[in-house]
């Protein structure tokens, strides 16, 4: 099988972008003095975009705006680094790399900020559209979106006490009778926010339904900073749909890139060039997926990694011949050397029937 970069020459072409679509991915993205030559990021996911899967996306993509997972602020200020050393570590090849804090009270987001403004972020992104419950309950997360003069004071107490950017990422309102994303985005822009990501979903979606790109289309007509959407980015072509209908600056990726780290790499392409690069296949995937593996381990310690990663074997796997199987071995399986000859048996099983 050849390597993706051999695979890459074997381009697909397809109908080329529009042209508004193509200079979006060719221009920069200033974000307060942070410029990112890309218009694509990486959007936080908590227990999803730690270094090792940050490390994967940039592998492919060398310019697009990663960002860690969400980041307690609370949890940050009580000092207990068993904690969140894990989520904080980075690689100087991350940059720009963006931080993402979670809370609801002004004066603690601001310290967690500048706590890690000066570990070294680029960005300090605040988390506005969480859905799950148990941050939402505690008036983190989406809830900020019903409390929108307190979400607008965390955006200023956090502006004031770093000099780096601040970013918001929030949803399109808690329900669908809430839909107050329009009035929320002015507020936090006039709060000082550099840009701001907004999920194309309410809270009460979650991850159902369809993320309603055309919702904020007409949101650039009142919001001078970068805005990117989010939310069933899966593809190339997905991409290109959706900056087209949203008219944002920039998209950003979240689940699309799990099982295919190199994503963000081919929708920048695509959006360049007009041509659709191959996805990886089955074997290139398995050698990820185990760098992947190697790499939690090192972070995490193989007992606790082999634990963590299972969550990522079915996206990785997905679409080849008796994936269940194979994932309920997977998932079963603590041994490091067993989940390689598992992986192995994938790759020689799934080429031999090519």
């Amino acid at each position: 099988m050849g390597s993706l970069t051999q695979n890459a020459r074997r381009c697909v072409t397809r109908t080329p972008c529009t042209t508004s679509t193509c200079k979006a991915a060719s221009d920069n993205i200033k974000i307060g003095n942070v410029e990112i030559k890309s218009c694509l990021a990486l959007a936080p996911m908590a227990g999803i975009t730690d270094m090792p899967l940050r490390q994967l996306v940039r592998k492919f993509s060398k310019n697009c705006l990663l960002t860690t997972e969400m980041i307690s602020s609370e949890m940050l200020m009580q000092n207990r680094p068993d904690e969140h050393e894990k989520i904080t570590v980075f690689k100087n090849n991350e940059y720009p790399l963006a931080f993402q804090i979670s809370g609801h009270k002004p004066f603690m987001m601001a310290k967690a900020a500048k706590i890690l403004a000066d570990k070294g972020a680029s960005i300090i992104d605040i988390n506005m559209g969480c859905p799950v419950k148990k941050v939402v309950s505690g008036g983190d997360g989406s809830a900020l979106m019903r409390t929108p003069q307190l979400a607008a004071d965390i955006v200023k107490a956090v502006k004031d006490t770093v000099d780096i950017p601040v970013t918001v990422k929030f949803r399109l309102g808690y329900t669908a009778s809430e839909q107050n994303f329009m009035e929320f985005a002015s507020l936090m822009q006039s709060a000082g926010a550099d840009a701001m990501t907004i999920h194309c979903r309410t809270r009460s979606q979650m991850y159902s339904g369809n993320a309603d790109w055309g919702a904020i289309a007409q949101i650039k007509k009142e919001i001078r900073v970068p805005v990117f959407a989010n939310g069933d980015i899966v593809s190339p072509e997905t991409a290109k749909e959706c900056l087209e209908k949203a008219g944002t600056d920039g998209i950003a990726v979240a689940r699309g890139v799990l099982g295919q780290p190199d994503l963000i790499y081919r929708i920048e392409h695509y959006l360049s060039t007009g041509e659709i690069l191959p996805e990886p296949d089955i074997v290139q995937k398995i050698e990820l997926l185990k760098e992947h593996i190697s790499d939690e381990i090192k972070l995490r310690g193989e007992k606790v990694a082999m634990q963590f990663v299972r969550k990522f074997y079915p996206y990785y796997i997905r679409g080849i011949r008796d994936a269940a199987i194979y994932r309920g071995r997977l998932v079963t399986e603590t041994d490091f050397n067993r989940v390689m000859e598992i992986l192995d048996l994938i790759a020689k099983t799934e080429t031999a029937a090519i």
